[in-house]
């Protein structure tokens, strides 16, 4: 979707797909601190426990409890502060964000009526390059 985001990490295409590492549900992991700052800060997409769909950024948050689609994800192309505190910041891209980039070239691509890119678009690797919560965890 151009301006906004790119969403992934679905295998079987429908949006409902996907299995954590763990087999199961967990909890989302939102951090007041951490704000959706710049493009390409990837955050989990979550969806509702009632109903199963995706929770929208308009509505009210409430005490539910609501579950994470497990192994779906999206990459913003620009800052989205709308987001900030009702999704779990989980990583920001480094190689490919820079101007010209990646991040710039998938914005670029053709997409079909339900803003799915007409090509397949693959991650064929990641690399984490430093996990702050792990290290805050160390003596």
């Amino acid at each position: 979707m151009p301006n906004f985001m790119i969403q992934t990490g679905d295998p079987s295409g429908t949006g409902k797909g996907g299995q954590s590492i763990w087999g199961g549900e967990f909890d989302d992991e939102i951090r007041p601190t951490l704000k959706v700052r710049s493009a390409s800060d990837p955050v989990q997409y979550t969806r509702d426990r009632r109903d199963g769909q995706p929770r929208s950024e308009y509505q009210q948050v409430t005490s539910e409890r609501v579950l994470p689609v497990l192994t779906q994800f999206f990459i913003t192309y620009s800052k989205q502060p709308h987001l900030d505190g009702k999704y779990t910041i989980i990583g920001k891209v480094i190689d490919g964000a820079e101007l010209g980039g990646t991040l710039e070239a998938m914005e670029k691509v053709a997409n079909d009526a339900k803003h799915r890119p007409i090509e397949p678009i693959i991650t064929k690797s990641v690399t984490i390059h430093a996990n702050p919560i792990a290290q805050k965890a160390l003596p």
